[in-house]
């Protein structure tokens, strides 16, 4: 499983099939997408999730922090006339002049690494046209492996579903007491501070300006089927509709969001 996490080609070409199988389509459920659609992706790592976009012609832009990411993504476009322009930077460092506006803003898996979210919600507005869209992909934060525990290098750790809902201290202590690097816990420790639920980011959604036109709750997240061979599966009729626990069976949280 984390040959995915170390093998950045394999994760592009499975970003790159969810969301030209879910992601595309449920996109345009809402909104349109023609070549003439411009695309941002904040948090576009190597860019994967923009690679169905260029193929049909979109004019496209990868924001990331992550430098190795940024030129890995150039690498793997490097071949291609319609590749993405890339910028090296924190998307609060952004501006409208450099970046321009979209039809169509992307974040999957990205919002939950986002500290200051409700500042966030209102600071992408001016990147969004007057009728564009923002789609969101994320896993809530009690879900079984939202502290993205399924990348560390110890092995159990990996393995352990909710270990992340431990109190910060005893989870730093246990992260530690099993070998995981420094660097691991803090990485783990910073996710644990922006893990984001369901009710959260709706209220920054609704608090930002935002209405939902489209929301969906996922007990098998869509792109289990790449990494796993399992089929989407939607949320559980009854107890997927019950406040803060739904966040425990939902794997995935899929929203488009506009300006009201």
């Amino acid at each position: 499983m984390r040959e995915r996490y170390s093998n950045r080609k394999l994760y592009f070409d499975e970003q790159s099939a969810t969301t030209t199988k879910y992601v595309i389509p449920y996109i345009e459920d809402v909104k349109q997408i023609t070549p003439q659609s411009r695309i941002l992706e904040i948090g576009c790592s190597e860019a994967g999730n923009l690679k169905p976009f260029v193929d049909m012609q979109c004019a496209c832009v990868g924001v990331d922090i992550n430098e190795y990411a940024i030129k890995l993504a150039h690498d793997f476009y490097s071949n291609n006339s319609n590749a993405p322009k890339f910028f090296l930077k924190n998307i609060f460092d952004a501006t409208k002049d450099e970046l321009g506006d979209f039809d169509i803003i992307i974040l999957r898996d990205v919002i939950e690494h986002i500290h200051d979210q409700k500042k966030f919600m209102v600071f992408i507005k001016q990147f969004l046209k007057d009728d564009g869209v923002i789609f969101f992909g994320f896993p809530p934060w009690q879900m079984p492996f939202g502290g993205h525990q399924q990348v560390s290098a110890v092995k159990w750790i990996r393995k352990a579903p909710y270990i992340h809902l431990l109190p910060m201290k005893l989870y730093q202590y246990v992260l530690r007491k099993s070998g995981q690097s420094e660097d691991g816990i803090e990485q783990f420790t910073d996710i644990k501070k922006t893990g984001i639920s369901i009710e959260r980011f709706q209220k920054a959604v609704k608090k930002a300006g935002y209405k939902f036109d489209k929301k969906t709750a996922y007990l098998i997240n869509p792109n289990y089927e790449t990494k796993f061979g399992l089929k989407p599966r939607k949320k559980i009729p009854l107890l997927g509709d019950i406040p803060y626990l739904k966040n425990f069976v939902t794997t995935c949280l899929y929203a488009i969001i506009s300006i009201k």
